[in-house]
């Protein structure tokens, strides 16, 4: 390879290609997913973006999908709850017709409900636990259903279209990312027990499904050689793109990026 082609590599252009990649993002289109969808359309990849209202969907594709810089970028609309199975297996078969494979899927619906007022428990204990005792297990259940078991039912129903990413390209997988928050990571409650719980479940199912899905034959991380996940070593591309983001994202801050293949994951 010559002394041009290794630096080729290096170009951002390069270490950051989407082009004519295929994502799925959760969320309505709306916020966070429609802020990532855009990344992704922009930078030449077709977004399928989900969500129950359809009129919101159709907003989002009319005014941000029209005028995308990358002239491949697509963004495209198509309903679905995700907290029905049925629902989401249909999402899947629509987009199967469509698509050979999924590249990525971003898990990004989720929603909050009732507060609780944890402050009134500095008067009395009794105050305390009437805030607390309002909230019904509806308030908790339906935040779960969505933060949660949405995120694990929606990344199962995918697991064939992202298997089959790898023959899309040369060293090359599917990939799943759930969207969390420092609510599932603090001490403080922030007046939403039932929220914060369930972010911190969405932090652990990230988890379980990064070891269960890295097994060959079974999903998105299926190549597994000398105890690394990804099966391969490291290239000097994988550390040169967490630098260039690090750098970039001006809102990353304090924080330890492990760029390991999934070694830790496994033997830590």
């Amino acid at each position: 390879m010559s002394n041009f082609s290794q630096n080729q590599k290096f170009t951002v252009d390069a270490l950051f290609n989407v082009t004519d990649w295929v994502c799925v993002v959760t969320g309505d289109g709306t916020g966070i997913g429609l802020m990532i969808a855009q990344a992704f359309a922009n930078n030449g990849a077709r977004v399928y973006i989900t969500g129950r209202r359809q009129d919101v969907l159709q907003q989002a594709v009319s005014s941000w999908g029209t005028s995308l810089v990358h002239q491949k970028g697509k963004i495209i609309g198509v309903p679905c709850d995700h907290t029905s199975k049925e629902s989401i297996q249909a999402l899947v078969e629509t987009i199967s017709r469509q698509e050979k494979h999924v590249d990525v899927l971003v898990n990004n619906a989720g929603i909050a409900t009732r507060t609780a007022d944890v402050e009134k428990g500095e008067v009395a204990g009794k105050d305390l636990a009437k805030e607390m005792w309002q909230l019904t297990p509806d308030d908790w259940l339906d935040v779960y259903k969505t933060n949660v078991m949405g995120h694990y039912f929606t990344s199962a129903a995918f697991l064939p279209l992202l298997s089959a990413a790898s023959s899309s390209r040369s060293e090359h997988t599917g990939t799943v990312i759930n969207i969390s928050s420092i609510s599932g990571i603090i001490a403080n409650s922030q007046h939403q027990f039932q929220y914060n719980v369930s972010k911190a479940a969405s932090i652990q199912l990230t988890t379980l499904l990064a070891q269960e899905l890295r097994r060959p034959g079974v999903g998105v991380r299926h190549g597994h050689n000398e105890g690394i996940p990804t099966g391969r070593a490291g290239r000097d591309e994988d550390m040169a793109q967490a630098a260039l983001m690090l750098a970039t994202n001006q809102y990353a801050y304090g924080q330890t990026i492990v760029i390991d293949g999934g070694y830790l994951l496994v033997h830590g």
